[in-house]
């Protein structure tokens, strides 16, 4: 019998991405399995039933595939109305954010359901295909350069004309990570003069490679890099010093962009609101650690999904979920993402688990009727 899986329309309204692109539905139907899709899934997307259809996928009208299928792939979480038609067994994959979804967790036990939440996998060479919160990091930089050449009053590039010469805009990155290499990599493109920062020294060169300045401070930090590769959380007092060494690169700026976010915690807060204060009028921060639940960002003013002005005529961005702006390449990245998953999990067109497996243990948030990721179960039994 052919694994059944379901490509349900997303419980966030907001949300513009789908986990199954049609090329991918495609391959998945190649291996053998049965993929239906809830009417309308891609739309957004700009994918119409008619593409999944001609690529082998079935379409339901309804939530009754819930209950039918073997494995179901999402983007965000599902409501927990949803869950309860979920087989008992079967298997959810997503960005599930289990840290803000705990409720969610205890009844995906309880109900015997399978869950990966695929920002949990783990950052090795095997799980590169896999890594949901590169991919769309990548997009969330590109696009907050884009946002940011937006908002600017300046133009980015600089330009030699009759009237005179006109100035580059100046752009300051915090974080080199994949969003903020994106992020200086386009903000070059679009021809301003780039400087960014990041604790971890080790990233001077791939600034550098990319025609930006890295800004070295001298803090007395020592390991700043953890064993995966992302920055550690700074002590306060670290903070506070990175803060006031931060701060003249951040008042020189006409667009700040922010990046600096900690797994399952509040995003650091960078920039106060005195030093947005010392900020010329006009200038732009695109703060891409906007987070509902802490409700700012790595800037103070930051207000979580919107665009707020400052007293001094600040502009501070808060978009939290960028990659979304640009849905058809989000989703086509995501759904490859997907697929090289959905492979570990099916072998010999059989689901086949092993929760030994690195990438399947670090994934895996509930397992037959337990919640298996450690540190969820301890967040559940404190809520």
């Amino acid at each position: 019998m052919p694994i059944r899986i379901w490509v349900p329309n997303q419980s966030d309204a907001s949300e513009t991405r789908v986990s199954l692109v049609p090329a991918v539905a495609k391959k998945l139907i190649a291996l053998g399995s049965q993929v239906t899709i809830e009417s309308g899934v891609g739309l957004r997307a700009h994918h119409p039933d008619s593409a999944y259809v001609e690529a082998g996928a079935s379409i339901a009208t309804n939530g009754d595939a819930w209950s039918n299928a073997d494995l179901v792939t999402t983007v965000g979480p599902p409501r927990l109305e949803q869950i309860g038609g979920m087989a008992d067994g079967s298997i959810l994959i997503g960005l599930l954010a289990p840290f803000e979804n705990l409720r969610l967790f205890a009844a995906l036990a309880e109900k015997g359901v399978t869950a990966f939440s695929m920002e949990f996998i783990p950052r090795i060479s095997r799980a590169q295909t896999m890594d949901v919160l590169s991919s769309q990091a990548s997009l969330g930089g590109y696009m907050a350069a884009v946002i940011g050449a937006r908002a600017c009053p300046k133009m980015f590039p600089m330009m030699m004309t009759a009237a005179g010469t006109i100035a580059p805009a100046r752009v300051f990155i915090i974080g080199a990570g994949v969003a903020g290499l994106q992020a200086i990599a386009t903000a070059k493109r679009l021809g301003a003069v780039v400087e960014a920062y990041d604790v971890r020294p080790v990233v001077k060169e791939q600034v550098l490679s990319l025609g930006a300045r890295f800004v070295e401070l001298p803090m007395t930090t020592q390991e700043v890099q953890t064993s995966g590769g992302y920055a550690r959380e700074l002590t306060d007092a670290e903070r506070a010093e990175q803060q006031a060494l931060m701060t003249k690169h951040i008042v020189g700026a006409d667009v700040v962009i922010t990046t600096a976010a900690v797994f399952g915690k509040a995003p650091p807060m960078l920039i106060p609101e005195s030093v947005v204060g010392q900020m010329r009028p006009g200038s732009v921060i695109v703060d891409l650690a906007a987070d509902v639940d802490a409700g700012r960002g790595n800037c103070e003013l930051t207000q979580p999904d919107q665009q707020v002005t400052s007293a001094s005529g600040v502009l501070i961005d808060g978009t939290t979920n960028l990659s979304a702006l640009v849905p058809v390449h989000a989703s086509q990245a995501y759904a490859n993402n997907m697929l090289a998953f959905v492979k570990e999990l099916v072998i010999d067109k059989q689901i086949q688990l092993n929760l030994q497996d690195e990438i399947q243990n670090g994934a895996a948030i509930t397992h037959d009727g337990k919640i298996v990721n450690e540190r969820i179960a301890k967040a559940v039994q404190t809520a």
